[in-house]
């Protein structure tokens, strides 16, 4: 007999934090949710802003069934804008997600909000490009119940929306930073045909360019001018939960799997420590993890980090030599020999090295180059001993002495994650008691689930009852080889009774399936968020930056009151010079060239030469902006 107990609690109260980490695909989902998300994001089989990192609807559907188990959710990204025929696929595959048990959709493009819908809670991408208090409170009217912020809000920003709105907060914490603002970038559209708004971006923000006055004057060449180090708001997380934000996303549904643990691992200890500090805060899933290795996100792939606008415009929001990961400073080389060389520590940041690290360089000496045609080359250590590093071939010709050594790869770091390397538990509460013909065994969560298993059995009296006691305490606590752990165990039978151990080994397995049952019985997805019909859009014009795509996002914006609509930049009737990314990155803040840091100075167009192409570049200092104009090379 199994008795079946529902808690009465809010899946989504305001004061549940929720760790959201990135999915490649369903076991990267899994191990993810392993390592403490909350949540996961994953794309569909078409559809999302990764276009390469797409899953079956099996597949999401075994991930959902995985993340409910912790009480964890699963959002699908459909974040891409979609031709009147796509949003017909799309129809039908958000129904077939839904079926699968899908969360909630990630969505860029209006015309879905169009479509015949499941009742499927919807989250605003932030590429909707989500900056003002008016435009978050009208995704809140028409149904968003989740909004993903961009990521170049100050502090003060988020407070004047989270004021303004009810529907939860998303920020990006950690990860890639798009250098334009998202969904305002058609730049890779323009030069390649291969659009951001469709899942398809050529990255060429991360080639290397040169940089020039209007006069002709060079001020940098081949240089990553517009790639940005990489987010991480480590420190800040606590500021962010004050200003207002519910959900923090973390980037990443094309990194690898030791990043998505690693960095997952890394955030879900920091949010742990906050919310051990402020009671009042709760994790929106179930379960504790334990890891086998110390997270460390500066040994995953990174650009270097920065908190990018979140405590107002500063320096350091890049590192004009690369775009490629360098790791953690190893030190310099201060001696060389044919196959080994030696390194300086001092203040270096990697620690000790090991066989089978991996090592990287500059060819050059950036600290006195004025500008560079420099390679970032990588060696691997074969054998480390000390401060000595042996090659298995003969040391580089361009490794020279006083050169900085940075690792990039930790060997040891990454074997550890490349196993087993995390636990994630729910806490369990036995109590085993007297029926009228045998035993019962009542299990509980922490979450108000709670179920009962009884069986008929003759009661025998023990013989010592003190090892009966130990004896049955033994056996109800071994939760091995489940997702469960024992919590508080009581025999509350009325005496300690002799159970054969394979029937009370039996009587627990039992119990511990019936609370599985339990649990999937009463996980409840969110609900949609209710929509106001009569909600208007706070523009009555939307350029082509608006990205409609397709005749039903067209009559979505009309029917909230939008009069002018221009059809987005993928449709190719815009071929003159216009921006085609906008960016609060400012090469002119980053040369010094600042009018309002110098005011002598006049915010002059400048050019950008990448490849045989040239793009302008024009400041907009009132909105401290900076336009990369070009046009369209049909």
């Amino acid at each position: 007999m199994v008795q079946i107990y529902t808690p009465a609690q809010s899946l989504h109260a305001d004061n549940m934090l929720e760790l959201l980490a990135p999915a490649k695909n369903a076991d990267y989902g899994i191990a993810a949710i392993s390592h403490g998300a909350d949540a996961v994001y994953i794309g569909g089989p078409a559809f999302g802003a990764r276009a390469t990192a797409g899953n079956s609807v099996q597949d999401i559907e075994r991930l959902c069934r995985f993340a409910h188990g912790y009480g964890a959710q699963v959002f699908v990204a459909l974040n891409t804008i979609l031709s009147d025929q796509e949003l017909q696929q799309a129809d039908k595959l958000i129904g077939e997600l839904y079926q699968a048990g899908t969360d909630a959709l990630i969505v860029q493009d209006m015309g879905i909000l169009q479509l015949d819908l499941p009742p499927i809670a919807l989250h605003a991408s932030t590429q909707t490009d989500n900056r003002t208090p008016e435009k978050v409170a009208f995704l809140e009217q028409v149904g968003f119940s989740q909004v993903v912020l961009a990521r170049e809000l100050s502090l003060e920003q988020i407070r004047a929306i989270a004021a303004k709105v009810k529907t939860r907060l998303e920020f990006f914490i950690h990860g890639a930073l798009c250098v334009s603002y998202s969904g305002l970038c058609n730049l890779s559209h323009a030069y390649s045909k291969r659009s951001a708004n469709r899942g398809e971006c050529s990255q060429m923000c991360r080639l290397p360019c040169n940089l020039k006055t209007r006069d002709g004057e060079v001020l940098a060449e081949n240089q990553h001018l517009l790639s940005l180090k990489d987010n991480n708001q480590t420190d800040n997380l606590q500021a962010l939960i004050q200003a207002g934000i519910r959900s923090f996303k973390i980037e990443g549904r094309l990194k690898d799997l030791s990043y998505v643990k690693n960095v997952t691992a890394h955030y879900r200890q920091q949010l742990d420590a906050i919310m051990a500090q402020s009671p009042a805060l709760q994790p929106s899933s179930h379960g504790r993890c334990e890891y086998t290795f110390t997270p460390n996100p500066d040994k995953s792939f990174n650009r270097g980090k920065t908190d990018y606008f979140v405590n107002q415009r500063h320096g350091g929001l890049n590192d004009f030599r690369t775009p490629k990961y360098l790791g953690q400073s190893a030190g310099r080389v201060n001696r060389i020999g044919k196959d080994w060389f030696e390194i300086n520590t001092d203040g270096a940041e990697a620690g000790a090295l090991h066989n089978g690290d991996g090592l990287c360089y500059f060819t050059i000496d950036f600290a006195k180059a004025v500008h560079s045609d420099a390679k970032l080359n990588g060696i691997r250590v074969n054998r480390a001993e000390g401060n000595r590093v042996w090659l298995a071939a003969a040391v580089p010709g361009d490794l020279r002495v006083g050169v900085e050594l940075f690792r990039n790869l930790d060997h040891d770091f990454e074997n550890l994650l490349s196993k087993e390397s995390a636990k994630r538990l729910l806490d369990a509460d036995l109590q085993l008691f007297d029926t009228d013909d045998g035993l019962g065994l009542a299990i509980s969560d922490r979450h108000g689930n709670r179920a009962e298993v009884c069986i008929s059995c003759e009661r025998q009296t023990a013989n010592d009852p003190q090892k009966a006691q130990q004896h049955l305490y033994a056996s109800l606590t071994k939760l091995g080889g489940t997702r469960y752990r024992a919590g508080n165990v009581e025999i509350a039978t009325a005496q300690p009774w002799f159970v054969p151990a394979a029937l009370l080994n039996g009587l627990r397995r039992d119990a511990v399936a019936a609370l599985e049952q339990v649990r999937e019985h009463n996980y409840q997805r969110p609900q949609p968020w209710p929509r106001d019909p009569n909600a208007m859009f706070p523009q009555k014009y939307l350029s082509y930056l608006g990205n409609v795509n397709n005749a039903s996002a067209k009559a979505f914006y009309e029917q909230h009151g939008v009069i002018k609509i221009e059809p987005s930049y993928e449709q190719n009737q815009l071929l003159e010079d216009t921006p085609l990314m906008i960016t609060k990155h400012c090469l002119r803040y980053s040369f010094n060239l600042c009018p309002k840091e110098h005011p002598e100075l006049k915010a002059e167009p400048m050019q950008l030469e990448v490849g045989n192409d040239t793009l302008k570049l024009v400041f907009d200092c009132l909105k401290c902006e900076m336009l990369v104009v070009g046009n369209n090379k049909l």
